[in-house]
């Protein structure tokens, strides 16, 4: 009697798992926003989808945020708030001028760019501190967030004394930015060009 073949082990079925998104740790207290190639964000703390007016209010509030992509996992915050700052331009009531806007323009590509950029965020930072030195001096007396432009404006102008102090105060570290800055770039020019006259730090052949 032929003896029975064994049988055959069922065949398993390969299961085909989509692509997962990335996923990197994020530090404690890093909200962690997600964009989709729909363009729709994803805030992972809240557990639902959000606007870029819900984001303008994370920065508002000061929460710290990142915005990555879904998928890579990159870094999109610089272009998401570029997004809110451009709705903000283009509404009713714009920051910067169009005359300011070709001036930074200008220092894309320049030999200045980096050092322009740092002054500018140091400057504003200087600004910043300001105003919080002026809402500790009028505690108590206004409530910022019920001003309106014109209202501020009135407000400013019976407040000279404090405003010319601070003002001072400000244009005189602005002030001293810009000295460093100088500074900083007549030494990297004599490091590039240690023999060359004419330039700073470098005697010219008349001396």
């Amino acid at each position: 009697m032929p003896s029975a073949k064994p049988a055959k082990p069922p065949s398993r079925q390969v299961k085909q798992w989509a692509p997962a998104e990335a996923t990197t740790a994020a530090p404690e207290g890093l909200r962690i926003l997600k964009k989709y190639p729909n363009r729709r964000l994803y805030d992972t703390s809240a557990s639902s989808y959000i606007t870029l007016a819900d984001v303008k209010q994370m920065v508002l509030e000061g929460l710290n945020f990142e915005v990555r992509d879904a998928k890579t996992g990159e870094d999109l915050t610089r272009s998401i708030l570029l997004q809110i700052i451009l709705e903000e331009e283009t509404g009713g009531m714009p920051m910067f001028s169009s005359q300011m806007l070709a001036q930074i323009i200008r220092y894309y590509g320049h030999a200045m760019q980096g050092m322009m950029g740092s002054y500018l965020e140091k400057n504003l930072q200087t600004f910043v501190d300001m105003q919080a030195r002026l809402a500790e001096q009028t505690r108590g007396m206004v409530d910022p967030k019920a001003f309106t432009p014109e209202m501020w404006t009135q407000f400013m102008s019976g407040q000279a004394p404090v405003m010319q102090a601070l003002m001072g105060n400000y244009l005189e570290q602005s002030k001293n930015l810009f000295v460093q800055m100088q500074d900083q770039v007549q030494k990297q020019t004599t490091g590039v060009f240690p023999g060359f006259p004419g330039f700073p730090g470098v005697p010219s052949k008349n001396n």
